[in-house]
């Protein structure tokens, strides 16, 4: 935290594509400390992030999240992650795990610097919810949720962090807006201790707002669009090419489209996305080569919102972003990760210094995000079934050596010589 009481946080997201522990390099300097990007910045004000949120979709092979068995590969990865951060930030200061938060293969990490905010944490608390069939963990999002106190008043002000992974492939976007939804109304947070009330919130109820993950959303080009009637409809280096031709391919994205007509995301923010290449799909190996299999897009994002922006003026905010931006050079997965750099304004004063409640967003009149009242009986049928559907596909793994599918066929190969071991002799007398 700055003298004038501004905050820098710094988000990251990353899809790794099922990897585990393979699945980032062992030096991440490129994405969590991309300091030559920030030179202007950095260059007034040498200054550490305040708050590090790393978020990863696809974290492990799905049958190892689904079973429950994610521990060892996110603890792995929070040892990996605060040694580059501490290794490589300004200072080389020292940071905290706030918290982690994971649901079969997506996770969410949060670190505060020792010297800034870490000693004024409190009422931590850690969410998840699924979106996949019978709200299964396959899709779905994880949340952080704490306070800061004594910022701007006694009661100082929350912070929410929300890692995603929604419904896939272009034609399904009333699912991802559904998914959307969903993780509104399911992922909720028990009242803070200051609060009146004891009923739980939605992740809208807090002072300021990230939400980051791979949203899937995808760009769809109308069939009047001149690169459709081309001979080869998806050009990537003609999309791609610069920062014009990518501004004027942004109009087709469809999460832009959809936090436009308000149907989803409302009261977030993102910076310029199309400044950076699209992100996804791109070849395994490969630092700036799309598959053919799938329209490039911008399918890894960062979105935000704080209490001071107005519901009256959805285009501005007013946190400052200072970077937005891919990271080409990470080959071993088939999306780009992204980062994103943000400058959060110093705290309003509050009428009292004894102020007992937190500042909270502040939502278009039109919009009032409710709590699904089957939240908990919808997000443990989800976990229920994961646990048994895992447990049964990590077993069958185990028994093939790493194929499911050898695995059913070595059961029942098994099953077979059992029944037959076991079926009585036939003696000649009786024959």
């Amino acid at each position: 935290m700055s003298s004038d009481g501004s905050l820098f946080v710094q988000v990251g997201s990353y899809n790794t594509n099922l990897q585990g522990g393979a699945g980032v390099p062992q030096d991440l300097v490129d994405w969590l400390v991309p300091t030559l990007q920030v030179a202007s910045f950095l260059s007034k004000e040498s200054r550490a992030p305040d708050v590090f949120a790393i978020g990863f979709q696809e974290l492990l092979p799905l049958h190892i999240g689904l079973a429950g068995l994610s521990k060892a590969v996110l603890d792995d990865r929070d040892a990996h992650i605060r040694s580059q951060i501490e290794k490589h930030t300004p200072g080389k200061e020292s940071y905290t795990l706030v918290a982690k938060a994971v649901n079969v293969g997506v996770a969410l990490l949060v670190y505060a610097r020792d010297s800034g905010i870490a000693r004024r944490v409190c009422d931590v608390q850690t969410q998840w919810t699924g979106t996949g069939p019978a709200y299964m963990g396959n899709k779905g999002a994880v949340g952080i949720r704490f306070r800061v106190s004594d910022r701007g008043s006694k009661a100082g002000e929350v912070f929410t962090f929300v890692c995603a992974h929604l419904t896939a492939h272009e034609a399904n976007l009333a699912r991802r807006v559904a998914d959307y939804r969903h993780i509104v109304s399911t992922l909720l947070f028990p009242p803070l201790p200051s609060s009146p009330s004891s009923s739980p919130t939605t992740m809208y109820s807090t002072s300021h707002l990230f939400f980051l993950g791979d949203l899937n959303f995808r760009i769809t080009i109308p069939p009047s669009h001149p690169h459709v009637q081309t001979s080869q409809p998806y050009d990537v280096p003609t999309m791609l090419k610069d920062d014009a031709s990518r501004e004027q391919l942004k109009e087709f994205d469809q999460l832009l489209n959809q936090r436009r007509k308000g149907t989803a995301f409302i009261g977030l923010h993102e910076g310029p996305f199309w400044t950076f290449k699209c992100t996804y799909k791109y070849k395994l190996g490969e630092v700036d080569r799309y598959s053919t299999k799938r329209t490039p897009s911008w399918t890894d994002r960062i979105m935000y919102a704080t209490y001071t922006d107005s519901p009256d003026t959805p285009e501005k905010s007013s946190i400052t972003n200072i970077l937005y931006t891919s990271i080409p050079s990470y080959v071993t997965s088939d999306h780009k990760p992204v980062v994103c750099l943000l400058l959060l304004p110093s705290p309003t004063t509050a009428s009292s210094p004894e102020t007992c409640a937190p500042p909270m967003l502040r939502l278009p009149s039109s919009y009032t995000p409710m709590p699904d009242p089957r939240a908990t009986l919808k997000r443990y049928t989800g976990r229920t079934l994961d646990r048994i559907i895992g447990s049964i596909w990590w077993l069958l793994t185990v028994l093939g050596a790493g194929s499911a599918i050898v695995g059913i066929f070595n059961f029942f190969l098994g099953l077979i010589a059992w029944r037959w071991w076991k079926a009585p002799a036939v003696s000649v007398a009786n024959a």
